[in-house]
């Protein structure tokens, strides 16, 4: 398996730590995304869509959308449970990072990481939007240790990889100990090293 990505970029790593918490193998294929690498023709004819991640598996066949990698990989494994109602509220959650936290969070970060921009001149409803998705996550994170079922899904995943990077988009942490400590959670079940 070939996953084509850019190792900055929450998305892709998402299906990173997926494959290395499951000790799949693969040959990570680094992208520049702001380079135009994803807007080659060789790389439109594996993903029409010209984004990261993708994966090419050992068949030819090719998957885009990092969460819908990461639901495929998991299946079987403890990251996607069998049980329907659970997959069901794992799907919730993934739906809800790619509408309401990732357009928020992760483009607040590319406004400051990768256009060098001040914080000040992020778009106001983005960082609205992006106050809220974190105060949402908090009030989750104070019910629960996880945000599907009883242990670490594909969903902590998913929040956690633009999440951990909330600071260089601008926004703190500080006033969400829950938030925190689940970043400090979703860490150790990864085996990430902790943050200083």
């Amino acid at each position: 398996m070939q996953i084509y990505g850019d190792d900055k970029s929450g998305n892709c790593l998402k299906v990173k730590y997926v494959a290395d918490h499951l000790g799949l193998s693969y040959t990570w294929v680094p992208i520049d995304i702001m380079r135009g690498e994803s807007r080659t023709p060789e790389y439109l004819a594996r993903f029409p869509a010209g984004q990261v991640p993708g994966v090419e598996f050992a068949d030819g066949r090719c998957l885009a959308q990092s969460n819908a990698i990461i639901r495929h990989l998991a299946r079987g494994s403890a990251l996607l449970p069998e049980d329907p109602w659970t997959q069901a509220k794992i799907d919730e959650w993934l739906f809800w990072e790619q509408y309401s936290h990732e357009p928020t969070i992760a483009v607040c970060r590319f406004h400051m990481r990768y256009r060098g921009e001040p914080a000040e001149t992020r778009d106001p409803r983005k960082v609205a939007g992006g106050e809220a998705a974190l105060d949402l996550m908090e009030r989750r994170l104070v019910a629960a240790e996880w945000f599907a079922g009883d242990g670490f899904t594909i969903a902590d995943v998913a929040l956690f990889a633009y999440t951990q990077f909330a600071d260089e988009g601008g926004f703190s942490l500080d006033t969400r100990p829950a938030v925190r400590g689940w970043l400090t959670r979703c860490m150790q079940a990864l085996g990430l090293p902790r943050a200083t």
